[in-house]
């Protein structure tokens, strides 16, 4: 369990480093002089080091021993979430930031496997959900508590703060996480047979589209809040949808083994409620607390659930399978980035719920329509 709590903490840095420019936007933009529009763009070129890195470095280091890639792509971590915080270039915290999406490509392919190889095979589903949980954390406690920090000590404190919890979880794998082989060079198969595998692409599709629903919103969630009159709650509601996700993630890893299906599309149509009612009751605060709550419960899950699903469908080409998820999970952060970016400049935050809404659309039907393979009403058994 040591390890398995390693390996969340590195999940935790990994989704925090990525979503921490969400909560301290507006400062982050002050101190770098450029529009929150432009500061958007951190979470963007950090999808984009994932996305454009993820596939060939697995592939390049698929014989690295598993204890010393997870090593080298969390000492990464420290070093450009040092250079973010130290930065006063808009182009040198681009660099960073692009440094950290590289390290998150070595670390996401290689995390879900981790956890997987640490437990017995009855349980390996429920060692994605320990690992994954790291993601929920995140989001509700380490952005609210990056906004706070940002609002008390100044945004780079935020990033400094996630340097040295990234060296003691360097110190903490070197002494409590088991080393693991890398793969044989004989014994790889190429990386984009996977997609010949039936179920692979519609999990993949799903991925590509619903989070890039999700990043729409939350990576200008902040921006959003200020529309509707409610900048100083930024902390709260974060802190609202994290500690929800958190209770999502744990009923998701209770009955992931007999309801992924189920869990599923019950996901997608609680997000799309929450934007619904983003869309159009945001002028009630209370409601958007309610709404942030059925996003945090719709979310929370939600990489555990693809994960899994990737890791099913995939069967032998689990690896490469886990690979492009990433890769297009982060295609996906970009992407909403983009164009949360250009909604802002051209139809202004109030645009951002009714994207997500238009989105998620064909993620439902994806779901539904995969219902032999993907998203089995039946999970097959554990290998």
């Amino acid at each position: 369990m040591s390890a398995l709590l390693a390996l969340t903490t590195a999940v935790f840095i990994t989704s925090l480093t990525e979503t921490l420019p969400a909560g301290v936007l507006p400062a982050m933009s002050g101190s770098l002089h450029v529009s929150e529009s432009a500061t958007g763009q951190a979470v963007t070129i950090y999808a984009l080091g994932t996305a454009l890195t993820a596939i060939p470095l697995t592939a390049a280091t698929a014989g690295w021993q598993r204890k010393r890639l997870l090593l080298t792509a969390m000492a990464a971590f420290a070093v450009a979430n040092t250079i973010t915080a130290v930065s006063s270039h808009y182009a040198l915290t681009m660099v960073a930031r692009f440094l950290a999406g590289v390290a998150a490509g070595l670390a996401w392919a290689l995390l879900a496997g981790y956890a997987r190889r640490l437990a017995p095979p009855h349980l390996q589903g429920k060692a994605i959900a320990v690992a994954m949980a790291g993601i929920p954390v995140a989001l509700s406690l380490g952005v609210p508590a990056g906004a706070f920090v940002g609002e008390t000590l100044g945004w780079r404190a935020a990033f400094l703060a996630m340097t040295a919890l990234t060296l003691v979880l360097l110190a903490w794998i070197t002494a409590a996480v088991p080393d693991f082989a890398g793969q044989r060079a004989g014994a790889r198969a190429p990386m984009l047979r996977a997609l010949t595998v039936p179920g692979v692409v519609p999990v993949l599709v799903v991925t590509l589209v619903f989070v890039l629903a999700h990043t729409v919103l939350y990576a200008y969630v902040s921006t959003f809040l200020q529309h509707v009159g409610m900048a100083d709650a930024t902390d709260a509601v974060l802190l609202t949808f994290g500690v929800v996700s958190l209770v999502s993630i744990w009923f998701t890893g209770a009955h992931i083994d007999r309801r992924l299906r189920t869990l599923t599309i019950a996901s997608v149509l609680l997000v799309a409620v929450a934007a619904a009612i983003l869309a159009t009751m945001a002028g009630s605060h209370a409601l958007v607390y309610v709404a942030a709550a059925l996003w945090g419960l719709g979310w929370g899950g939600v990489p555990t659930l693809l994960q899994t699903a990737a890791a099913d469908a995939g069967g032998e080409a689990a690896d490469s399978a886990q690979a492009m998820l990433v890769t297009l999970w982060n295609v996906a952060m970009a992407g909403g980035g983009i164009i949360g970016g250009v909604l802002l400049e051209t139809l202004g935050a109030g645009s951002f719920p009714v994207s997500v809404l238009l989105l998620l659309a064909p993620v439902l039907v994806v779901v539904v329509v995969a219902r032999r393979h993907g998203f089995p009403a039946v999970r097959p058994p554990a290998a």
